[in-house]
C-alpha cells in the first residue's frame, strides 16, 4: 500500500464517521496541522501517529508478508 493510499482511506472514514479534522485531531491527541499533512499525502508520520488516528476511525492495520519473485 502507498501512503497516498492510506491517507485517502483516513480522510474518507473521517468523512463517513462525519468528523471534522479539528475534532479527530483533539480525539487522537496529534496536532491539526499534522493530521491535515497526513490526509494530503504531505507528512510524514510515526507509526505511533498513524496508530492513534486508526484507532479512533474504527481501523486496524494488517500486516502480511509480501510475495516475491526470485
Amino acid at each position: 500500500m502507498h501512503y497516498s493510499e492510506l491517507a485517502n482511506i483516513i480522510r474518507d472514514r473521517r468523512e463517513v464517521l462525519k468528523i471534522t479534522q479539528e475534532h479527530l485531531a483533539e480525539l487522537s491527541g496529534i496536532g491539526l496541522r499534522t493530521l491535515k499533512s497526513i490526509e494530503t499525502g504531505k507528512g510524514n508520520p510515526t507509526l505511533d501517529t498513524i496508530m492513534k488516528i486508526i484507532e479512533i476511525l474504527g481501523l486496524e492495520i494488517n500486516i502480511s508478508v509480501k510475495k516475491i519473485d526470485i
